[in-house]
């Protein structure tokens, strides 16, 4: 069961409210609470979520409807909840939120030299919160599997983004098999990589016949282009 925590490690709903809190607060509390809960939920198996009531006296603030000041990312570290008011929801106003996550991320047990390839076995799992980490860290040990290191690296560090680079599958020039795919059929020809790409990448592929198709990157050269 996750937990939640505002002070305390409680059930929702139980959790206590901030010594300044009225009790016309309450609802609103708990509203936004409970949204921030929902929306850090993957976070970690347990989440730490703190509340800062601003400092004016407000009405009551009637059927809160809370939502993120900045909507798109799972909200983890210092975020800004707003929240409507009323019927209309006309009426807004913001808090300040601190969003914890216990969880596991990905850490080095050996050092590795920039130019190594990431193993399986570079790679152990390591417990905190996940909003201590720095930004762009990595936290799904599978992305980093087959990555290649851009710098040395120490080992028991969270681990970042810039720190890797994809192992390219396609090389510049090389000769490369595209297959075109369909819901009744499969084609596969043989082009010339015109630019090189790690999987995933869509890169440009020219045939015999000077036609030049951009596909993506599948395995060690090989292409697919869907239709």
């Amino acid at each position: 069961m996750r937990l939640t925590r505002l002070a305390l490690l409680l059930p929702l709903a139980v959790l206590p409210l901030p010594a300044s809190a009225a009790d016309d607060d309450t609802e609103l509390l708990q509203a936004v609470h409970a949204f921030l809960h929902e929306e850090a939920s993957e976070l970690g198996d347990e989440l730490i979520i703190e509340l800062n009531l601003p400092s004016a006296r407000l009405p009551a603030c009637e059927s809160p409807q809370p939502f993120l000041a900045r909507p798109g990312n799972v909200p983890l570290g210092r975020v800004s909840v707003g929240v409507r008011c009323g019927k209309d929801g006309r009426q807004v106003r913001y808090l300040q939120a601190e969003i914890g996550a216990v969880g596991e991320y990905p850490v080095l047990n050996t050092s590795l030299a920039a130019g190594e390839t990431v193993r399986r076995e570079h790679l152990a799992m390591q417990s905190g919160n996940l909003a201590d980490l720095p930004n762009r860290a990595l936290l799904d040990a599978e992305e980093i599997v087959g990555q290649v290191a851009t710098r040395p690296i120490d080992p028991e560090q969270p681990l970042q983004a810039h720190q890797f680079r994809s192992l390219p599958l396609v090389e510049r020039n090389q000769r490369v098999v595209v297959e075109a795919r369909g819901e009744a059929f499969r084609v596969t020809r043989e082009g010339q990589a015109l630019e090189p790409g790690s999987l995933g990448d869509r890169i440009r592929v020219r045939f015999t016949n000077r036609e030049v198709v951009t596909a993506e990157v599948a395995g060690d050269g090989v292409l697919v282009v869907d239709f």
